[in-house]
């Protein structure tokens, strides 16, 4: 199970922070940190003690995360924090300075805008037609947590050399630049945070810490194994004519889908990675990193959906 990405022990004794890891990518990110034997702090607003102000009605929680990831042999935490509320993220910076002194990993993986993003349906709305409330919710929701969270949680990666910063989005710089992402509020966010990865590596270097900008491809994330009605054990049925010999309900583009952990695998592979400042404020893909690397995803598979555009 181990053998593709970094082993069972490659993080054992090191320390993450994944914020925004109820579900997704988060949640995936950090399950493979426990592959290898970290430390998880999951954080999130949707815990087994409520939901915390979540914009979503959704099963998973925060403690559902750090179980998965104890159960894959590391040491999973949970500490229910909205970071949009900076009391809370400092409560929680401290909290972690007194109960493991220091983090090497932190995951800015906030996003929580998926309902207000919209389907298909609401993708190219201008400016002038999208709701404004919506709009400035994405924006607050997308990149005023990353701030937030990076201004209490950094210190606690600069005290030694190595520490790793990822921050979490849809799309390389490189994609981004010349597309158009949904709206002028989804575009803002995407497009930001890949360049807050690029500002923080600039502060981060003379500490000998590295920040990357990182981008799952299609992510079977659990909501949009829900949209086609497919579990992750049997997704390749939503690529399948219906029953009724009707269309099948995903697209075909679907087949090069990834799970949650590969994103998750990359993360470790840059964590376990000494020369990992090679990649300080640059922005790559979860299937970059696994032709890097050598790792796979869950089922064995390297998908790339970005190859395909």
């Amino acid at each position: 199970m181990h053998g593709t990405h970094g082993g069972s022990n490659a993080l054992r004794g090191r320390v993450a922070v994944v914020a925004g890891a109820t579900r997704g990518a988060g949640r995936g990110i950090a399950a493979a940190l426990g592959e290898a034997g970290a430390t998880v702090v999951c954080t999130g607003r949707s815990s087994v003690t409520g939901s915390g102000g979540s914009d979503y009605d959704r099963p998973e929680t925060i403690e559902g995360t750090a179980e998965l990831v104890t159960r894959l042999g590391g040491t999973g935490v949970a500490v229910r924090t909205d970071h949009l509320d900076p009391g809370q993220v400092r409560r929680l910076a401290d909290r972690v300075r007194r109960e493991h002194g220091a983090i090497d990993v932190l995951v800015n993986n906030i996003w929580g805008a998926e309902r207000l993003k919209g389907g298909p349906a609401d993708w190219n709305t201008p400016i002038w037609n999208h709701r404004l409330d919506d709009g400035l919710r994405i924006l607050r929701l997308g990149l005023e947590t990353h701030l937030i969270t990076s201004h209490h949680l950094l210190p606690l990666l600069i005290g030694k050399p190595g520490g790793l910063l990822v921050e979490v989005t849809d799309g390389t710089a490189a994609y981004n630049a010349g597309r158009y992402r949904i709206s002028v509020f989804y575009d803002l966010v995407k497009t930001s945070v890949n360049r807050l990865a690029f500002s923080q590596g600039h502060e981060l270097a003379p500490y000998g810490a590295t920040a990357v900008a990182l981008t799952p491809g299609w992510l079977r994330s659990e909501m949009m194994l829900d949209n086609y009605g497919v579990t992750e054990e049997n997704w390749r049925d939503a690529l399948a004519p219906d029953r009724d010999g009707g269309l099948p309900t995903a697209p075909a583009s679907f087949a090069s889908s990834e799970s949650p952990r590969y994103i998750g695998r990359a993360v470790t592979a840059l964590a376990a990675d000494p020369e990992r400042a090679r990649w300080n404020q640059q922005s790559v893909s979860s299937a970059q990193l696994a032709r890097e690397y050598g790792f796979t995803d869950v089922d064995g598979a390297r998908p790339d959906v970005w190859d395909s555009h």
